[in-house]
Order: structure tokens, then sequence, then C-alpha cells
């Protein structure tokens, strides 16, 4: 298992950033936002669900303030959970929709070279790695590389020494057993997966089955009350002890007192119901009597209001009526003079 003190694997991840970040573009204008690698690995979460984890906790980290640092930050445990080439591959995909606005048409990420690093950090998943991200100063700028690891002897012929083959065959053994672990971790995975939605399901099974018993509890504390009730009307007395002593007198009730007290029973609660719609339909017979008489009483109001107006235009027909034969009788009273009319007529 590798951790953060493996220098190959510190000047890996200074190589990849110089990778990342070849053609980011400049912030537009003097006070324009400046363009950061964190805001491009921010949007793999997206596209995979199973990045919220990691951003969510780097964003939380305390130790690390840059855009930058949390850049780093997510290089790392995005190698711990073995899907950084998984999380890459997802922003070349995207490339016409996320690049583009973040990277200079000749950046490395826009090129064909891109898919190739791809399919090389795919053999980055056969290796285990622990990091501790809070531990780390993330934000300073990262050291040099130093080329002198990477340097063979002219001299050396690969191959040649036995040393070489027995390593190989311990890096293959190594490989298949942890491809093995890998393998049944996942199916371990799985089951406690399963596992853990049967137990939710019996929980929940459990609570509707707790909920009924109380229920049920409740029913039968109700019921005990009535046979009590019933008991106390047949005049039966219960008692737990009797006057000598001696254990509890058993009652025995016959099979047709209960009987005829079933039936009682059921006649009471069937006159209750018949009362009950009995009284249901005299209440909407009374709201409709009381509706009928509203509409009669403004009727009514209406025709008092007609018949008041009828009798002022009576009165007036009357008042008129009167003057016309008081104007008749004056003109009956005037005395007829032929020789006036004689006059008139010539």
């Amino acid at each position: 298992m590798l951790d953060s003190d493996h220098m190959p694997l510190q000047h890996f991840f200074i190589v990849l950033e110089h990778v990342l970040r070849h053609g980011l573009r400049p912030k537009k204008g003097l006070l324009g936002p400046k363009k950061e690698l964190w805001d491009i690995l921010q949007l793999v979460e997206k596209y995979c669900p199973e990045a919220q984890d990691i951003t969510s906790s780097i964003r939380d980290l305390p130790t690390v303030r840059t855009a930058m640092g949390r850049a780093r930050a997510w290089l790392r445990m995005a190698l711990m959970q073995k899907k950084l080439a998984d999380y890459l591959k997802v922003l070349i995909d995207h490339k016409e929709d996320i690049l583009s606005e973040y990277f200079e048409p000749d950046a490395l990420m826009m090129s064909e070279e891109a898919i190739v690093i791809m399919g090389l950090l795919v053999g980055l998943n056969v290796i285990d790695c622990n990091f501790c991200v809070k531990e780390e100063d993330l934000d300073c700028q990262q050291g040099v590389i130093d080329f002198s690891l990477y340097l063979r002897n002219s001299n050396h012929i690969p191959g040649e020494s036995p040393d070489d083959e027995l390593e190989n065959d311990n890096m293959t053994t190594v490989l298949d057993q942890k491809n093995y672990i890998e393998e049944l971790n996942r199916h371990l995975n799985a089951t406690v997966t399963n596992l853990q939605a049967k137990v939710e399901s019996l929980t929940t099974t459990n609570a509707l089955m707790k909920e009924d018993l109380s229920i049920a509890k409740n029913n039968i504390l109700s019921l005990h009350e009535e046979n009590r009730q019933l008991k106390k009307e047949l005049g039966i007395e219960i008692k737990d002890t009797n006057e000598n002593g001696k254990p509890p007198i058993k009652i025995t009730e016959t099979t047709t007192e209960i009987e005829e007290l079933r039936s009682r029973l059921e006649a009471e609660k069937k006159m209750r119901q018949d009362v009950e719609k009995e009284l249901e339909l005299q209440m909407s017979m009374k709201s409709e009597m009381e509706v009928a008489m509203k509409l009669l009483e403004k009727d009514i109001h209406e025709k008092q209001d007609t018949i008041i107006s009828l009798r002022r235009q009576l009165d007036e027909i009357k008042l008129i009526n009167l003057e016309m034969y008081k104007k008749l009788q004056v003109i009956i009273s005037i005395p007829f003079h032929p020789l006036i009319a004689t006059k008139d007529a010539s």
C-alpha cells in the first residue's frame, strides 16, 4: 500500500496536475472570475453520483483553503477510491459541454492524447493508496521531479537477472491475490446491502406488528369491559375468593342467556340506527321546510310591496276621477242661452 511519502507517487501527482492545467483559459478581463481546476472537478458529481461524497468532504476540509489545494485533495481521494480514471473520463466524454468553456482549443485535455492518458490511468486501479489529506499542506506549491530515480544504467539489460523474473512472478501473484480480495469485497458489499434492505423491511414489519398488537390489546380490554358490564346487568357478582378462603367459585352461564343478551344488544343497536336515520330524515325535512318558509316570506314581502303600489295607483285614479267629476258638475251648472248661441253662429 502506497502513502503520501512515496516519492514516485508524489511525482505522479505533479505530472497529472500539469496535464490537467495545460491550456487552462485565463480569466476574462481584470475583474472576471479566474478559471480554476477545482471548478472543473466539481462538475463530475453531476454525471457521477459516486463523486458527491469526496467533493462534499473536500469542501468541508478545514486545512485546505485554496482552490488548487482542493483540486489536489480531490485527485488523491479519487485515487484512493480507485475512480480517478472513471471521473476524468467523464470530463473527456463531455468535452464539448464542459471542457470547451475552461480550456483553450490546443490544450492537452482537448486533444486526442487525453483519451490515451485516461486509458493509462486505468492501470492505477490495481494500486492501493492511503493518504491523510488533513495532514498534508496542499495549498503550497508542489516540488520538482527528480528524474534520476527513473534513469536506468546503460549496461543493464532488462530480463538478464534471475531476480527480475522472480520479482515479476511475485508481482503477478500479488496482483492475483489483490484481484481476488477485491472481487470478494464486492460480493461482501452486495451481501451487506441486501442484508440492510432486509433489516429495513423487517423493522418496518415489526413496527406494523407492534401497532396491530396494541390495537388488539385495546380491543381485548374493551371486550373485557363490555363483558363485565353484561355480567353486571345479569346480576352476576365476580369475587376473587369466597368467605372461607377457598379458590374462587367458577360462574357458569347458560348459552341461552348469552344468546338472548346478544340478540337484545343487536336489537338495541338496530333500533338506535333506525332512530338515527329517522332523526337525520327529520333534520333534512326541517332544513327543507326552513328554506321553503324563507322563500314564502320573501314571496309574501314582494306581494305586499306590489299591493301597496297598486293601492297608491288606485288612490291616484280616484283623485283624478273626483277632479273630473267636479269639472263635469261645473259645466252642467252653467245655464244655456239660445240668443247667445245664435249670435255666435252668425
